[in-house]
């Protein structure tokens, strides 16, 4: 009788306990995600503030992204190793600290240095979320539960959600903060979301015993990818003002510290990477979609900010204003049709049905012209994308994380969070320089600023538009394996 009693409520406590803990790594995640766009819009009054020169702001960024991507696959193995639930709540904490150090800075080397720090508590934070997520949980002794595939699908949905609409919110936020406060707050406001996630982190995520240290700790491995994925970002997102022959220097030093790296895996009686991974079909093509994805929908967000405030006139507040549509139109179609279309038709069919949404988005933003109005030629575009990452996004991640391994589940999580910041950072980079490229050309010829700006945006919308017909062609040929 007992047992009978005592059976459903334990379906119940589970169901609760992975949605609460789904709360949990969300606002985590979200936290990090509000910080990599809020800074965005409040970048010309830190440069006014604390004298940065333009090469110099840039580093207000930098200092972020190059800790944040090259820690990425090293903290997920460490998350593996010293359980997932440890490192989530220390990247939390150590995240929030560098928050306060920010926004109480005075000086130009103090706001960079606590950014940095900002970058590894945050790739901390991040790189197990995924892997904590979809690997199954241990509640009691001998009883092995895992959510059912919908359930699972949801969570991701979620998780996707809270990632694709943090990005667009931190827009709003940061226009906001900045124009009736400070730019100060938008660090600042980090310390009540994070004090408040860490204690529900703490309470309510449940403590994995992890492999050990001893086990897959190779240190001279982690150096050596480490290195090469810091160095590949800061040659990525300073592309477009340093000279071509010392970037082509650091590039060939990045792929050889690359090959070093797998070199040492292939050998290592405990390698940090188990090369097997990389031989999972689904693992491999997805990171690779989500570089050409991602970096597409960077260099829509940033230029089309840009387009906003240099060619419409739009301010910060507007600008961030005229964002909200997209996570509005991403949380209500990935928490409500997601989970239940990828299972009804597949990931991989919605995952390219998204990827043709993007495509259309960004061809309609191609044609925005220097008189055009939000309206007409930037809502519809923002909509069309708005859509397509909603569909693409869970999909995507689907697909990745099924080709993963429960015991590689934190390693892989790691990988792709890494595709995500090198996708960004690529497609910022490239899209940004062509843009700037276009405009001193037409300017250089007479042109006025304003429709020479206007047409340098355009050519790189077109040209994200073609990153993302490549994604689509990448997709559905190397993914095809995961169309059930």
């Amino acid at each position: 009788m007992t047992a009978l009693t005592q059976s459903p409520t334990r379906p119940a406590r589970r169901t609760y306990s992975r949605w609460a803990s789904l709360v949990v790594l969300c606002a985590g995640t979200l936290m990090t995600i509000l910080d990599g766009n809020i800074v965005v819009v409040a970048l010309p009054a830190i440069q006014n503030d604390l004298g940065f020169s333009g090469p110099g702001l840039a580093w207000v960024v930098n200092a972020y992204l190059i800790p944040f991507g090259g820690l990425l696959l090293l903290v997920g193995r460490l998350g593996d190793l010293v359980g997932r639930k440890r490192m989530f709540t220390a990247g939390l904490a150590v995240f929030t600290a560098a928050s306060v150090l920010c926004g109480v800075a005075t000086s130009q080397g103090m706001l960079i240095a606590a950014r940095a720090v900002q970058g590894v508590g945050g790739a901390m934070a991040s790189a197990v979320v995924l892997g904590m997520l979809v690997a199954p949980a241990r509640r009691e002794p001998h009883v092995q539960h895992s959510p059912e595939p919908r359930e699972q699908a949801r969570a991701i949905a979620v998780f996707s959600a809270v990632g694709a609409g943090g990005g667009a919110l931190g827009t709003f936020l940061g226009g906001a903060l900045t124009q009736a406060l400070n730019w100060h707050w938008i660090f600042l406001i980090n310390l009540p979301i994070g004090i408040v996630a860490w204690l529900a982190a703490v309470r309510v995520l449940t403590p994995e015993q992890g492999a050990g240290l001893g086990k897959g700790a190779d240190y001279p491995g982690a150096a050596l990818v480490t290195g090469a994925l810091m160095l590949s970002v800061y040659v990525i997102v300073g592309s477009g003002t340093r000279p071509l022959t010392p970037t082509l220097l650091l590039a060939a030093l990045a792929l050889a510290l690359f090959v070093a790296f797998t070199v040492r895996q292939a050998w290592a009686a405990r390698p940090l990477l188990r090369l097997r991974l990389l031989r999972s079909r689904l693992l491999t093509g997805a990171n690779a979609v989500q570089i050409l994805m991602i970096g597409t929908m960077f260099g829509f967000q940033f230029i089309g900010a840009l387009y906003l405030q240099r060619v419409l006139g739009f301010n910060e507040l507007l600008t961030g204003t005229a964002f909200l549509p997209a996570p509005v139109a991403i949380g209500a179609l990935m928490l409500g049709l997601s989970a239940r279309t990828i299972g009804r038709y597949g990931a991989y069919r919605v995952l390219l049905a998204g990827l043709v949404l993007i495509i259309a988005g960004m061809t309609l933003l191609s044609r925005a012209p220097a008189d055009g109005s939000y309206v007409r030629d930037v809502l519809p575009a923002l909509l069309l994308l708005a859509t397509g990452f909603a569909a693409a996004m869970p999909a995507l991640t689907g697909l990745a994380m099924s080709g993963a391994r429960e015991e590689d589940a934190g390693l892989a999580s790691g990988l792709f969070n890494t595709t995500q910041v090198v996708g960004g950072s690529l497609g910022l980079a490239v899209l940004t320089t062509l843009a700037a490229g276009r405009t001193d050309e037409l300017v250089s010829k007479g042109v006025e600023l304003i429709p020479a700006t206007a047409e340098g945006y355009r050519l790189a919308f077109r040209t994200a538009a073609l990153i993302a017909v490549a994604a689509l062609v990448l997709a559905g040929v190397v993914l095809r394996s995961g169309k059930g």
